[in-house]
């Protein structure tokens, strides 16, 4: 009955395809761990909720959760002080032609890595604009704001909503294969197998400036009403973080970023010194979830005092944190019912029946497995980060007991969610850009599945020329 074990994934998996919703998937996966540890009607369910409270009393999942409310709530005070707005505004003035705001996209990765959906509230509204006075299709738009989203986050190690996430799953993934090594480490080591990521990236940056598509995506069907409206639309009526009531400061954009990368910088140097190490191995050490939570909280904190100082009502910021940190309660409970599972599965003896059941598998050929099984997982539930916290555990797992390479098989996995976020018709990335642009969300999403594919196709490619080298 050893199987038993893998049996809450498969139901996981089976639900988050067929009802299209991650984390009530997840939260059954654990209501079938809790009864399969003790199948009394009561005591599964007391089961379930100690699997849940168990993940979420763990010291470093509370730093992963007070670090991503923070961060978010980082946001909503930038967005209410109007540093978006600002940002968006300065960008419209200064854009003559097509090349130049294709170029102002990709530049302004540098001040909006934070998170995908930041990237494109942030610079979609300067597109909507854009198409005022340059003549751009909005699928073009939309394309190239989507390839420097997810596919550029994924990558960077630092001072994003996505490193805790993605250093927690490796953590308990690491944990639930009885292995051991430093989860942020394995992070910074896997981002070069990242092979979906660079592949966009760099399919994206051609398709920018040395390619133009004469296919066009449709956008919703308009009434009258509608086109009228059109005609006198503004680029403040797009998205709530630029509406016209707010004011427009760029720099309230810019130097809080400015500020949570360095202070992230600062303590990881400083923890590192603390722990005995120096140098450039200083930067390299397990206190980088303290280092990202401090740095945070002394943005917010400063950055409190100087509005504060602009004559900016408290009340009015205290708004804005709480409805910024509220915007991540789904992550968070995301994470809960992730962790949860992990703590599940554990229970049951996971790892020990993936190293006798799939010691069969080639170590060689495992990253492009799970990168293959992973694509066609993120793709239906359109999740990357619910694709990562699925089958992180069950990829760990098999590495471990096939030999495999843990950080190429880490970087196989993060490769497929971001395929699934970029591609897939239900991703937040596609309906987000989608909804902005005033674009058909099945029409826009079959239009970029053709390069996502030529990117996933090379991804595969990548990962099945490294076997050779296994």
């Amino acid at each position: 009955m050893e199987w038993l074990s893998v049996l809450p994934f498969v139901v996981v998996i089976i639900a988050a395809i067929w009802t299209k919703q991650v984390i009530p998937s997840l939260l059954f996966g654990v209501v079938v761990s809790g009864y399969l540890v003790d199948p009394h009607w009561l005591n599964g369910m007391l089961q379930t909720l100690q699997f849940i409270m168990a993940g979420l009393s763990d010291e470093a999942n509370l730093k992963i959760i007070i670090f991503l409310y923070a961060f978010s709530a980082l946001i909503g005070l930038i967005r209410m002080s109007g540093g978006i707005k600002g940002f968006v505004q300065a960008a419209t003035e200064r854009i003559e032609n097509k090349r130049g705001a294709f170029m102002l996209t990709w530049l302004s990765s540098v001040g909006t890595f934070a998170a995908p959906s930041f990237r494109i509230v942030t610079i979609a509204p300067v597109m909507k604009a854009m198409r005022k006075k340059i003549p751009m299709s909005k699928q073009e738009l939309a394309f190239v704001i989507e390839t420097t989203a997810t596919p550029l986050v994924v990558l960077i190690p630092v001072a994003t909503a996505f490193v805790g996430y993605m250093t927690s799953v490796i953590e308990l993934s690491l944990e639930q294969a009885n292995t051991g090594g430093d989860a942020y480490t394995l992070f910074l080591q896997s981002i070069p197998f990242n092979f979906f990521a660079f592949s966009m990236l760099i399919l994206g940056f051609y398709l920018s400036f040395f390619h133009r598509s004469k296919k066009k995506a449709n956008d919703k069907p308009k009434t009258p009403e509608e086109k009228l409206a059109e005609e006198d639309d503004r680029w403040e009526d797009c998205h709530p973080a630029v509406m016209k009531d707010l004011p427009a400061k760029p720099w309230n954009l810019i130097a809080p970023l400015i500020s949570v990368i360095v202070l992230t910088f600062l303590f990881m140097y400083v923890i590192g010194v603390e722990s005995g190490k120096s140098g450039f191995g200083a930067l390299i050490n397990d206190g980088v979830l303290d280092a990202m939570v401090l740095s945070v909280v002394v943005t917010i904190v400063w950055l409190v005092v100087f509005l504060k100082f602009k004559k900016e009502h408290l009340k009015r910021m205290m708004d804005g944190l709480i409805d910024g940190g509220n915007d991540m309660m789904a992550v968070i409970l995301l994470l809960a019912m992730v962790w949860g599972l992990s703590k599940g599965t554990e229970a049951l003896d996971f790892a020990g029946t993936i190293s006798q059941s799939f010691d069969w598998i080639p170590a060689s050929f495992v990253a492009v497995v799970v990168f293959v099984v992973g694509c066609g997982l993120s793709y239906f539930i359109g999740s990357a980060w619910g694709t990562w916290g699925i089958l992180m555990p069950v990829a760990l797992s098999i590495a471990v007991t096939a030999g495999s390479s843990i950080p190429v098989t880490i970087g196989a996995v993060f490769a497929s969610g971001t395929f699934g976020a970029f591609s897939s018709p239900l991703s937040d990335d596609t309906n987000t850009s989608a909804g902005i642009l005033d674009l058909n969300t099945i029409e826009y999403a079959k239009f970029k599945l053709r390069p996502a594919l030529i990117a996933a196709g090379v991804a595969a490619a990548g990962y099945f020329a490294l076997s050779f080298f296994a």
